[in-house]
């Protein structure tokens, strides 16, 4: 199948010619008919880097009128950076389209100049949620006559707590639109959100459901928790060309790691929320660019990351969700390519394993930390590799040879070979001399005291009142509330049995916050995702919020010096109501 089979226009095929577009992916063959010849809705399920920009992007523009000046079609998606990737992609696509005007908004950026270009005329309108929100509230967009609205990594816009922006987006929007959803994967957000702004859609699949590519090789690392970071290092190590990504939970750990791996000699930078959008556009820039050989992320910051022939995705820890293995993973293997993904894991974290498998289909095969022997084998090869390719500017090197022909005479090949090898390769040689192995059975006990040394369940302890009257405590909670507010109290707490933690925060109806925006703050502070985030009360002046036991201490902690709007935020525990002594019957 060739794009001419497609029923694409003649600007647009002349476009993807000039673009080097050879045959379309499934994803595009299989979606760009359905967009043209019918009149359904439409849910794109497609791993990122297999063509979902091409497979809606290409039928929009073939559909629209350019004669007319008004806003035709809108591209929601979760981040600046597939802001800025999509709506460069769309200009390539209207190359030879005479008057097509696409217009990016998105945060970070100068809205007075986006206002201006959007005043200007805007045919198509990519977009993040709550940039565009601002401008339509503004009256500078209008979307009520919109023809097609896309909804692209909508799972990662759900995960990123923008429920609240889309449904108002959306609304707006007139009901005879066509609209267009693609994401990686389908939890029940997503489904939700198809159910309520879609009419009678068609499902399209690009492999498995919910799965992972199939070019991936998916392996895991068995190690104790105080051998995580030394694990990381030997396989790096291992992979003396590796270009990848590192993913860890927080921003602090994955400031703890970049520095850690920076002061250890490596070429690597970390990406999280604390970095302004000056300093994460010159991470990005120097990553794609291949300046920095390891990128250190969050999540959060990686979301929607687009950067090609990324050769390895490093799972610092494993994530509590199939659905966040399955965005981090995808991270490598574009465009048809391989690539691999490694998870370091210590013995209790087996059943996240197997959630995982079960849920993206795969199997992930258990390797051995490779030992000192064998990484001084690899880099030593990789070296000479490097010795007998590289080029040589003879005109240029040629006259600085002679006093070094000279002062190298009296070397034979044997110990000069020696020599140079070992200018590179003697730190490796005095790093893994007499390395153990730190290797944990996959079969080693779970049990929390065993002898394998796996960590103990912080959580599963019970913690005493603290100074400021707060508790942190696993069991179910009940009759919570700060001082004289009883409505949170009154049966809006943890559901019963649930393994939820509650917590205040000092922001409320008077701070004109949403439900939304306490999720993108837990989410980007503490690098948890949505789904690991209960029930959000606001109330006049603060708020409740509740957690997933098991990273309650890592959103307590992440949110120590958190701002909101420049403002500090305050989050503690909610304290726990003694009940009131049973009065004796008279």
């Amino acid at each position: 199948m060739s794009f001419e089979n497609l029923g694409l226009n003649d600007h647009i095929l002349k476009a993807v010619e000039k673009m080097g577009f050879s045959e379309p992916t499934p994803i595009q063959n299989k979606v760009i008919p359905e967009i043209i010849n019918g009149d359904r809705d439409l849910v794109g399920l497609a791993q990122t880097g297999t063509g979902k920009t091409a497979a809606f992007g290409l039928p929009m523009i073939h559909l629209m009128d350019f004669n007319s000046n008004h806003t035709q079609g809108v591209v929601i998606c979760p981040t600046r950076e597939l802001c800025i990737q999509i709506s460069g992609d769309f200009t390539k696509f209207t190359r030879y389209v005479k008057g097509a005007k696409i217009v990016s908004v998105y945060g970070g950026a100068s809205i007075e100049n986006q206002i201006r270009q959007v005043k200007r005329g805007a045919h198509i309108i990519v977009a993040t949620p709550g940039r565009l929100l601002d401008l339509i509230k503004r009256k500078v967009v209008k979307i009520s006559n919109v023809s097609f609205v896309v909804l692209d990594e909508a799972d990662e816009m759900l995960n990123m707590g923008f429920a609240e922006d889309l449904d108002a987006i959306l609304s707006q929007t007139p009901k005879d639109r066509r609209t267009w959803l693609f994401s990686a994967t389908m939890p029940r957000a997503v489904t939700k959100i198809s159910t309520k702004y879609m009419n009678e859609s068609v499902e399209i699949t690009a492999g498995k459901k919910n799965s992972v590519a199939q070019n991936i090789t998916h392996t895991n690392y068995m190690v104790l928790e105080k051998d995580r970071y030394p694990a990381l290092k030997r396989i790096i190590d291992y992979s003396p060309d590796i270009y990848g990504l590192i993913f860890c939970r927080t921003r602090n750990e994955t400031r703890q790691v970049s520095e850690k791996l920076m002061k250890d000699g490596y070429n690597a930078e970390a990406l999280h929320g604390e970095l302004s959008q000056a300093q994460r556009d010159t991470v990005m820039k120097r990553f794609r660019t291949k300046s920095i050989q390891l990128l250190v992320a969050t999540d959060v910051a990686a979301r929607g990351l687009d950067v090609e022939d990324i050769s390895h995705v490093i799972n610092y820890n494993f994530p509590d969700e199939a659905e966040t293995y399955t965005h981090r993973s995808g991270r490598t293997a574009r465009a048809g390519k391989s690539g691999i993904s490694i998870v370091l894991m210590n013995t209790r974290e087996r059943w996240k394993l197997s959630n995982v498998e079960h849920k993206a289909g795969i199997k992930f095969k258990y390797d051995k930390v490779p030992t000192g022997y064998a990484i001084c084998e690899k880099q030593l090869y990789a070296m000479v590799k490097k010795l007998v390719t590289v080029d040589i500017n003879h005109e240029e090197v040629d006259k600085f040879l002679d006093p070094v022909y000279e002062t190298l005479a009296d070397l034979s090949k044997e110990e000069l070979i020696q020599r140079v090898i070992s200018i590179e390769f003697n730190r490796f040689l005095d790093y893994y001399k007499g390395a153990k192995d730190i290797n944990v059975s996959s079969r080693a006990s779970r049990k929390p005291n065993s002898k394998n040394g796996a960590e103990k369940k912080s959580w599963g302890k019970k913690f005493s009142k603290d100074k400021n009257g707060s508790f942190k405590d696993k069991s179910p909670r009940k009759n919570y509330g700060p001082q004289k507010d009883n409505s949170f109290r009154k049966g809006n707490g943890p559901r019963k049995g649930s393994d939820s933690q509650s917590f205040f925060i000092n922001v409320g109806q008077l701070d004109n916050i949403q439900k939304g925006t306490i999720t993108r703050l837990l989410c980007d502070q503490s690098g948890i995702n949505n789904a690991q985030i209960g029930k959000i009360e606001i109330l006049r002046e603060f708020s409740f919020f509740e957690i997933d036991n098991h990273v309650a201490d890592t959103v307590l902690k992440s949110m120590k010096h958190a701002k909101l709007d420049g403002r500090d935020v305050m989050v503690q525990p909610a304290q726990r109501r003694k009940p009131r002594p049973k009065q004796k019957k008279r």
